[in-house]
């Protein structure tokens, strides 16, 4: 009897079986690789898959004025973003952006289209009510973050000295970045544990952050804004470039304003121009002129050499080397005192000082003692040395230039210490803008004597005669004796001094009789008139009337 063939459904069955046995022998092989070989990588992974570091950013410091008013703060806002790859609706998602936050749909749905990136800002710093607008749509692919933003809810006031702060919370200029690390703080990190579906479930490590320290500077909000106000009419009657004033407690180096016109606000920094953003009290040289005649009479009575009553035949014009210098009115010769060489502000009668009694060296010397020639620790970026020509540098005429304030470049704050110098008694005292610093002592303020006390005084009796019936007679302030000085110099440039432009200048000091304010004002390139006298001392006495009276400081002199 023949055999009969193996059942087709038998086969069928040992091949299913077979196909079993592989089956379970692969995942059995896999399995052991996992485990064995690659466990330790899967577990890292694992670890990062459910296990996120987040940054907790720590805010910025608020800075102050002397009298407790803000000067800068940090304000929340939310950031929006968008997952290009999660986004379902990359028209309908710009559409509402632009809706709810005012952003340029056209700009952002090209960035939504791209599917290469998975994070693009929709809107960096929005208005956090805006950005809830459109939170609460629930698009796929949005989302945000909190932030902090940097304002100025003072405006333009002080935007000079303050400076700004960038989109990071950065300081970029000024004492924003001056004093960055005390500001900014320090930011802290937190570990979170989250779900499959991302939802965070506990925190595991963290890491708080550290706010900033808030920061209470000398300036007063209100001197500030009256001397940029000042500045701003001075600068349109004149026509001028620019001008610069600095209000200073020459008792203590505390700076009460310091101000630049034409000004600018922090909060739109971006689309100011960097030669408008600067501090050109502290980063910006000129010559001076005149005011640095009070450095060449200061020396000459420490040298014991004369006296305020002292008297010389002076000529209208003076040769020295290879030049001829005039005083700035025609005149006859005339017998002038000390005194009336200041009062008059005659560039003879100061240049015939230094020359016999002083020269090269001696005047270098006091040049330096006075503070120019090197920073005056202010505690500001960019703060200028100014330039002095060392006595070896010197040529012939140079003994006819530097007691007059020309072939010097000085900074305002230099020269608004050194007359602080003369109105305090003869101390040399580093200014400085920042008062103290949050849970910090008190800034104590280096100084050091530069003049005898009786000295000084023979200087402020001098410089009152400036403003009684000298070049300043419109620095003068009703029921207050001022004491000060003009100065009028031509601006240098590349191939010697440039015809027409001058800088107009006046610093002094009120009430004389016990100065409690030193006021500096200086205009660049005005039109029409160019003496100091004439364009910066109305400045000042606006300043310095408006101050007195904000101030409550009692009149010292006859109205």
């Amino acid at each position: 009897m023949a055999r009969r063939g193996r059942s087709p459904v038998n086969r069928r069955i040992r091949l299913l079986l077979a196909i079993l046995v592989l089956a379970f022998a692969s995942l059995l092989g896999r399995s052991v690789w996992l485990q064995a070989v690659r466990a330790s990588a899967l577990s890292r992974l694992a670890a990062r898959q459910h296990h996120e570091t987040v940054t907790l950013p720590a805010s910025r410091g608020t800075i102050f004025d002397r009298m407790g008013v803000q000067l800068a703060i940090g304000e929340q806002a939310t950031t929006v973003y968008a997952d290009p790859q999660q986004v379902r609706d990359p028209r309908l998602v710009a559409q509402a952006a632009q809706q709810t936050l005012g952003v340029s749909a056209s700009k952002l749905y090209p960035l939504l289209l791209d599917k290469t990136k998975s994070f693009v800002y929709v809107e960096r710093q929005a208005d956090p009510q805006l950005a809830s607008r459109l939170l609460v749509k629930k698009l796929a692919g949005i989302g945000s973050y909190p932030e902090e933003k940097r304002t100025y809810p003072q405006g333009n006031v002080a935007a000079h000295v303050l400076g700004y702060a960038g989109i990071d919370n950065n300081g970029l200029a000024g004492l924003e970045l001056q004093l960055d690390q005390t500001l900014a703080g320090r930011a802290g990190t937190e570990t979170v544990v989250k779900d499959a579906l991302d939802h965070p479930i506990d925190v595991v490590d963290e890491h708080p952050a550290r706010d900033g320290h808030d920061v209470f500077l000398t300036i007063d909000h209100t001197i500030q804004a009256e001397a940029e106000a000042v500045l701003k009419k001075t600068v349109a009657q004149w026509h001028a470039k620019s001008a610069t004033a600095i209000v200073l407690d020459p008792q203590t180096g505390a700076v009460l304003a310091m101000a630049d016109a034409p000004g600018f606000w922090s909060q739109n920094f971006g689309s100011t121009p960097p030669s408008v953003t600067r501090n050109t009290a502290v980063t910006d040289v000129y010559e001076p002129g005149s005011t640095f005649k009070l450095v060449t009479v200061a020396g000459v009575l420490s040298e014991h050499a004369v006296t305020p009553q002292t008297k010389f035949t002076l000529p209208y014009s003076i040769h020295v080397a290879d030049r001829v210098i005039h005083d700035a009115e025609v005149r006859g010769t005339q017998t002038m005192s000390v005194a009336r060489i200041l009062a008059q502000s005659s560039n003879v009668g100061a240049i015939t000082l230094a020359e016999r009694f002083l020269g090269p060296d001696k005047l270098t010397s006091w040049i330096e003692r006075f503070g120019f020639g090197r920073a005056t620790g202010i505690g500001f970026p960019g703060e200028s040395d100014g330039f002095v020509l060392p006595p070896s540098k010197w040529s012939g005429s140079t003994i006819g230039n530097v007691p007059i304030g020309q072939g010097v470049a000085v900074t305002p704050i230099q020269m608004a210490c050194a007359y602080a110098a003369v109105a305090n008694g003869g101390w040399l005292v580093q200014p400085h803008l920042v008062d103290r610093i949050a849970g910090e002592a008190p800034v104590v303020t280096p100084r050091h004597r530069i003049l005898a006390p009786g000295v000084a005084r023979q200087l402020n009796a001098m410089l009152q005669n400036v403003v009684l019936d000298g070049t300043g007679t419109l620095a003068a302030v009703p029921g207050y004796k001022v004491a000060g000085k003009t100065g009028t110099a031509q601006i240098p440039d590349a191939h010697g001094y440039s015809t027409g432009k001058y800088t107009a200048s006046f610093v002094g000091m009120v009430p004389a009789s016990k100065p409690r304010l030193l006021i500096l004002v200086k205009v660049t390139e005005p039109q029409g008139q160019i003496f100091g006298g004439v364009v910066a001392a109305p400045a000042f006495a606006q300043i310095a009337a408006y101050d007195l009276q904000y101030l409550e400081v009692p009149p010292d002199g006859k109205s």
